[in-house]
């Protein structure tokens, strides 16, 4: 008898014992895969937080990832004041926090944003923002936020290729003939279009070479560009061929402006060391509406140009 309940005691001992290592290794793969997981997170490039909304705005975790990219203990200021995201953000994405900590954004879409770091530069961020909700409000957020500022930049720097003149900096023709697309078919505005030709760029180039063509080029673009502003533009549309364009404007601001133009090339070429002067062929032609108008436009100003062009090409035949 003794040795059977002996025996029984065992069994129920080893049962116990068994039980209780299948649960220990249980909880210790837990803790493994909790482990792997904090580690993933405290780790990653990408910036991982936990933000409560309500009462107050808190962060409960922000992952270190940020003190690499903004400043080295952003995070940790940020734990204890949770406004420094808003001391940070570019003016313009300001908003766009503001409407986050609110609750009243599309949180479907990722968030795409500027944060000032410690050399005062800005840099990208792609944000997925998922919000937590009780009782139907917005109480938290949580999300993970990636740098994205090479790709912006080097994304920057192709449309700014594909849009402006390698040489001269200035738009290209194709960006030109987009935007008289753009006021030919959709917006209605009164505009201005000038055309400029460099008259005697083959002789700068078979007199002192390419390069010194090129900075006559460059030159006239310079001027040109001086001119641009916010309702206008200038293009470089040819090898030596320029245009402006104006919107919003009137006759006499268009004739003022041509004359300004040729008064700062006058006095340009009132310097005796210059070895070559700048002498444009010009036309310029006005509208006070553009749709349907911008090519015949174009084509109005192309044409005053060639006529002045022509006047001087008859007038040098007639002094030789």
């Amino acid at each position: 008898m003794n040795i059977m309940l002996s025996a029984a005691v065992v069994a129920v001992v080893l049962i116990i014992g068994f039980g209780s290592y299948k649960l220990g290794r249980k909880l210790q793969e837990k803790l493994n895969y909790l482990t792997t997981v904090s580690n993933l997170v405290e780790y990653s490039k990408d910036i991982i937080y936990y933000c409560e909304l309500k009462p107050a705005i808190k962060y409960r975790y922000l992952s270190p990832a940020i003190n690499a990219i903004l400043s080295p203990n952003i995070a940790e200021e940020s734990m204890k004041n949770p406004y420094t995201a808003f001391e940070r953000i570019h003016p313009e994405d300001l908003p766009l926090l503001q409407k986050k900590a609110s609750g009243d954004i599309d949180y479907s879409k990722p968030l795409i944003q500027r944060w000032r770091n410690d050399e005062g530069e800005y840099i990208w961020f792609e944000e997925y923002a998922t919000p937590i909700y009780q009782h139907g409000e917005v109480v938290a957020v949580q999300g993970i936020i990636r740098n994205i500022h090479d790709k912006v930049q080097l994304q920057q720097t192709l449309e700014y290729r594909a849009s402006h003149d390698s040489l001269t900096s200035l738009y290209n023709r194709g960006y030109f003939e987009s935007k008289l697309e753009q006021y030919n078919q959709k917006n209605d505005v009164s505009a201005a279009i000038f055309i400029f030709d460099l008259d005697e760029l083959k002789a700068v180039n078979d007199r002192f070479g390419h390069k010194v063509g090129d900075s006559l080029i460059k030159e006239a673009a310079a001027i040109l560009n001086d001119f641009s502003g916010e309702d206008y533009i200038a293009a470089r549309i040819g090898g030596d061929e320029f245009a402006l364009l104006l919107v919003n404007t009137d006759p006499e601001y268009v004739k003022e402006l041509m004359r300004e133009i040729e008064r700062v090339i006058d006095v340009l070429n009132q310097n005796e060391k210059r070895p070559f002067k700048i002498n444009m062929s010009k036309g310029y032609a006005w509208t006070s509406t553009s749709l349907g108008k911008m090519e015949e436009l174009y084509i109005k100003a192309d044409n005053r140009m060639y006529r002045e062009k022509n006047r001087k090409r008859i007038q040098s035949n007639s002094l030789r």
